[in-house]
């Protein structure tokens, strides 16, 4: 794993990335959010430099990242508008289990972005599977489900980001399927939203499901 991503790390248009909720006076999981800086960089190769958080009195969203040659650059944008209901649908694009570069939160994003800007009207996110079948992360947020028996997250081995507010919660792990979508209760969430009850849209999985035929 640490071979394959030193091999693209000396790219220099590459980023670590961490966008965390300040909230006038601090960022409330600050050491989670650069505990997983340090261990990107440290996968990557990269210096990790202590790094001095700040940002402006008001509540705010703010967007740390660092670059191959230790240089962090912290810039601030207003809070997203606080979400009652996320509608949720499948993503056409399968994810790869082994690939490295899910573990690590980087501006090397495509297959999300891509997955973000055609996502249907209507949704708020879609989520992404495995070759297996098996549910991953969302666009921007982590998914979390309840079959009855508390909440879970689907494993780090099913190929996703080891998300803050994931470690936050620490819930145990559980793998789901495409198919178990409907039947179990929904969140979806990030370190900067908190987490937001969501409903799956069935009709966007079977369109999502035909694309893939």
């Amino acid at each position: 794993m640490e071979d394959a991503l030193r091999a693209g790390a000396c790219d220099d248009s590459l980023r670590l990335i961490e966008t965390m909720l300040w909230d006038g006076t601090t960022a409330p999981r600050a050491d989670l959010h650069l505990a997983r800086l340090a261990e990107g960089a440290a996968l990557l190769g990269w210096p990790c430099p202590a790094v001095d958080l700040h940002g402006p009195a008001a509540p705010a969203r703010l967007r740390l990242t660092l670059d191959r040659h230790g240089r962090v650059e912290i810039t601030t944008t207003p809070l997203p508008p606080r979400a009652e209901l996320w509608r949720v649908g499948l993503a056409p694009a399968r994810l790869q289990s082994a690939d490295p570069w899910l573990r690590v939160k980087s501006t090397r994003r495509a297959v999300y972005d891509r997955a973000r800007a055609a996502m249907p009207e209507g949704l708020d996110e879609v989520i992404l599977l495995n070759e297996r079948g098996e549910v991953c992360d969302g666009t921007i947020t982590t998914v979390f489900f309840d079959r009855g028996a508390g909440l879970r997250t689907p494993p780090l081995s099913a190929g996703l980001l080891p998300g803050v507010l994931r470690r936050a919660l620490a819930c145990p792990e559980e793998t789901l399927l495409a198919g178990d979508l409907p039947a179990v209760r929904l969140w979806v969430g990030n370190a900067l939203r908190g987490l937001i009850p969501a409903r799956f849209e069935a009709g966007d999985a079977r369109s999502s499901a035909a694309q893939e035929v």
